[in-house]
């Protein structure tokens, strides 16, 4: 489980950042969609670093 920030934006859209990994940035037009898009974002991320065989950043 990873710590997700999620805060209104300036043009409507809810963004959510998970600080663990850097730049890992989504939206979505309400909270529940930018949730599940962050957990989407996240697995993604995750999955790109261990295809290219990079070590996965440790929750802080």
């Amino acid at each position: 489980m990873r710590q997700v920030l999620v805060y209104p934006g300036e043009d409507g859209y809810w963004i959510a950042e998970c600080p663990s990994l850097s730049g890992c940035i989504s939206q979505g037009r309400t909270k529940q969609e930018t949730v599940d898009n962050i957990k989407e974002a996240i697995a993604g991320y995750v999955a790109a670093l261990e295809a290219d065989g990079l070590p996965v950043p440790e929750e802080r």
